[in-house]
């Protein structure tokens, strides 16, 4: 409740700060000699309180800085995307070669282990 006569209080302010009044007072003397006075209030809202073509205008430049955004992010994407498939297969490759490379120094033992037990085994004959 207290909130709901806040938020009206705020919109009374804001109502009134945007009125402006213009307070005119004049005095008119009869052909009798009395003086008659009269008082008029003039309240005016101004036009320019909010300008909808500037709010519009506003509006799209946000949007259009959004999508300008939007676009960098999404080309941002698509490069780390691209770099990181290329930084795959660079590393695909290279654990290809170095199986490979394991590959051959595994034949390359097995045959000197060969070549050792063969060895031995001539050795156990004599």
């Amino acid at each position: 409740m207290k909130k709901q006569i806040l938020a009206a209080a705020a919109v009374a302010l804001f109502a009134v700060s945007c009125t402006k009044s213009t307070t005119k007072t004049e005095q008119v003397e009869s052909a009798d000699g009395s003086v008659t006075t009269t008082t008029t209030t003039v309240s005016e809202t101004p036009s320019h309180v909010v300008d909808s073509a500037k709010v519009d205008k506003a509006k799209q430049d946000v949007k259009s800085k959004m999508d300008e955004a939007g676009n960098k992010i999404d080309n941002a994407a698509q490069k780390t995307k691209e770099d990181l498939n290329k930084a795959g297969k660079d590393i695909k490759a290279g654990a290809k070669e170095v199986g490979q490379d394991v590959k051959d120094a595994a034949a390359k033992g097995a045959a000197k282990v060969e070549e050792g037990a063969k060895k031995l085994k001539e050795d156990l004959k004599k």
